[in-house]
């Protein structure tokens, strides 16, 4: 049984939120908050909770550090911020401050849904447009890409961890990486970690991020 909390200021959105979880999971243990203060109380009485709804924009949330602060005490446990922000740079900001995921109140029940089911599957969940915008030219040259992440971090991955890194900054899961590669999940994490063992992160997240504006065709023609 998964356990998850719901912290919003706002008791519609609450009930709303657990309505779309109720009706998508079997077997889901619900917890409701309205602040910052007894999330992070019941995580510390709750362990073994397996994934936090946090509200970026309660008023006990003090904008980011709120994020920071969940992290500090309870850093094994994913949060998935919901927010009525659609500002690309907080959400980016949110998942360097220890988000596990971002998700705006605008999204579709469905999407919602979604999200929740990948975050619990150990996957992230972003915008899929977060990373590089439709509309933004793609880097020429390698080494214009090298500002973001050094060359000689992109050319110690084989062809096969690109491939991996390709699809998770599309925000693929593991089982659609291991489908689409024709590969088993198994050997999908195990590239994961090599990945993120060679670009020098600790997260999944982080490699995403470090992956943002990289132009794998230079790497995988």
């Amino acid at each position: 049984m998964h356990k998850i909390v719901i912290a919003d200021d706002h008791s519609l959105i609450r009930k709303a939120i657990a309505s779309t979880i109720s009706q998508r999971f079997d077997g889901i243990e619900i917890t409701e908050k309205d602040d910052l203060e007894s999330t992070i109380t019941y995580a510390k009485e709750n362990p073994d909770t397996d994934l936090i709804l946090l509200n970026l924009n309660m008023p006990s949330m003090n904008g980011l550090n709120g994020i920071v602060s969940l992290r500090s005490a309870h850093f094994d446990i994913p949060a998935l911020i919901i927010s009525v922000e659609e500002d690309k740079n907080i959400m980016l900001q949110a998942v360097t401050y220890g988000a596990t995921g971002f998700i705006t109140k605008s999204m579709q029940r469905e999407k919602v849904s979604d999200a929740i089911g990948k975050i619990l599957d150990g996957q992230m969940r972003m915008p899929a447009d977060i990373f590089r915008p439709a509309d933004a030219p793609r880097t020429d040259t390698p080494r214009e890409e090298s500002n973001a992440l050094n060359l000689e971090l992109i050319s110690s991955l084989t062809r096969r961890q690109l491939l991996v890194l390709k699809h998770l900054t599309q925000g693929d899961s593991n089982k659609l990486i291991g489908y689409n590669l024709n590969i088993a999940e198994c050997t999908v994490k195990a590239h994961v970690s090599a990945i993120m063992r060679k670009l020098k992160v600790q997260s999944r997240l982080k490699a995403v991020l470090c992956a943002s504006t990289i132009n794998f065709d230079h790497y995988l023609h």
